[in-house]
């Protein structure tokens, strides 16, 4: 039994939510969201102020997309409302990056610095220019630029040097033959 899809998602007073047939929409003055259901497992309804999903039998996929299509929805409302961020740091003598527009100028020990569009719906900060804060309502698309720019430059297990998530430690190797 799904612990997590029984739990009913509370709306806040701010988001409208509307389920039209397999279409989920989320709605407020931040953004819009839609979530299309692929499959005929589960069946989302609102109920006053709260979402409720609900499984159709008792089929081990029916279970699966029962807490999945729960934490999909919840994660639309928590995106429209709060938003999702991440933070990079970027690690290097003369690594550092740039904002021109909606491109991202990484200067990251290549010969040339490598340029990064900024997709549609994400929003990028520079705080200063070893910090990249990448923030938007799709929690999917947050965490996607995240990691394609993470894989511009990885960190280096030798010298460290590199972009990595806030917080994240890098694993150092010692220096062979020493």
């Amino acid at each position: 039994m799904s612990r997590i899809g029984n739990k009913p998602i509370p709306i806040p007073k701010t988001v409208k939510v509307t389920v039209a047939g397999d279409v989920v929409t989320v709605a407020s003055s931040d953004g819009k969201k839609k979530l299309t259901q692929e499959v005929r497992f589960v069946k989302v309804r609102v109920d006053g102020e709260q979402v409720v999903v609900e499984r159709n039998d008792d089929t081990r996929p029916a279970r699966a997309c029962h807490g999945l299509y729960r934490t999909l929805i919840s994660n639309m409302i928590q995106g429209i409302t709060s938003g999702w961020s991440r933070t990079l740091e970027i690690h290097g003598a003369g690594f550092k990056a740039e904002l021109q527009g909606k491109k991202l100028l990484l200067t990251v020990g290549y010969t040339k610095p490598r340029e990064f569009p900024v997709p549609e719906g994400i929003k990028v900060e520079l705080p200063n220019p070893n910090t990249l804060v990448v923030s938007g309502i799709d929690k999917h698309l947050v965490g996607q630029t995240t990691a394609s720019l993470r894989a511009v430059r990885p960190p280096d297990p030798y010298k460290g040097k590199g972009i990595r998530y806030q917080g994240e430690h890098a694993v150092r190797k010692t220096a062979k033959g020493k």
